[in-house]
């Protein structure tokens, strides 16, 4: 209940001061008032162009992250396990790694055009290196003392790594599929805002539109809707199994 007194405070401050510099006079040709933003997310989602958008927007990044997550995870475990993989697709994913996300927007539209597969790639590419070097420098972290253990006890091949090892590196996997994800959110608005797909608009569509207007309460208003969504999917997606995965290995007490 005091965290949750603590934030409301917080926001609210925040509000006040928003509101504070919008009348200021010094910042009101680039900051719009709260109430005109409100107004917006208001009508826009009476009219249901918002609802849509974000739709379209979770439904993009689900797919591409999906793709993204599955052949991160299986290409970590192996660069982990092979040094032939780790020199290749393991180099490979660390140099990728650095690559800004929005660098994989002139290549898509390329070699895709101005369709959704252009935007499920970049999604895709910003996803699955991330994950690559991250499932794979967690799995390294295991101790070789389990896999010698579980030798001694007659488990290898793959009831090894289903049964020991897997589930030992759970924590780092976890790790790996939220970076995963928040690069996929990312790489969805930089792709969104440069890929403009006539029939299905996504949240990056209407901060574009609304910068090509020259409307910023859109903008703030659609800026602070892909802030809480991030914030809410980070929630209950990730912080709960964190959460849980922190009182399993006993690493779940708070420093003081």
């Amino acid at each position: 209940m005091r965290r949750i007194l603590i934030t409301t405070l917080f926001f609210t401050a925040l509000i006040v001061i928003w509101q504070a510099m919008a009348n200021s006079g010094w910042w009101s040709p680039m900051l719009p008032v709260p109430g005109d933003v409100a107004a917006y997310l208001w009508h826009a989602a009476q009219d249901g162009s918002l609802w849509k958008a974000s739709a379209v927007t979770m439904a993009r990044l689900l797919i591409g992250y999906a793709v993204g997550v599955a052949i991160g995870l299986s290409l970590g475990v192996l660069s982990a396990t092979s040094t032939f993989v780790e020199d290749t697709i393991g180099v490979l994913a660390l140099g990728l790694q650095t690559l800004p996300n929005v660098c994989w927007v002139p290549l898509a539209l390329l070699w895709f055009s101005q369709t959704e597969s252009a935007i499920l790639f970049v999604v895709v590419m910003g996803t699955m290196w991330s994950v690559i070097t991250t499932t794979e420098s967690g799995a390294r972290t295991i101790s070789p003392s389990f896999a010698r253990a579980a030798r001694t006890m007659g488990s290898d091949g793959f009831h090894k790594w289903t049964h020991v090892i897997l589930p030992a590196s759970l924590p780092f996997l976890i790790s790996g599929t939220r970076q995963g994800w928040r690069s996929a959110w990312h790489s969805l608005m930089a792709v969104e805002i440069s890929v403009a797909i006539l029939t299905d608009f996504g949240l990056g569509h209407l901060l574009h539109y609304g910068q090509e207007v020259n409307a910023i309460n859109q903008v703030v208003g659609v800026l602070l809707v892909i802030i809480a969504i991030g914030l809410l999917t980070d929630k209950a997606l990730f912080v709960p199994w964190e959460r849980f995965l922190r009182r399993r290995w006993g690493t779940g007490m708070r420093l003081a």
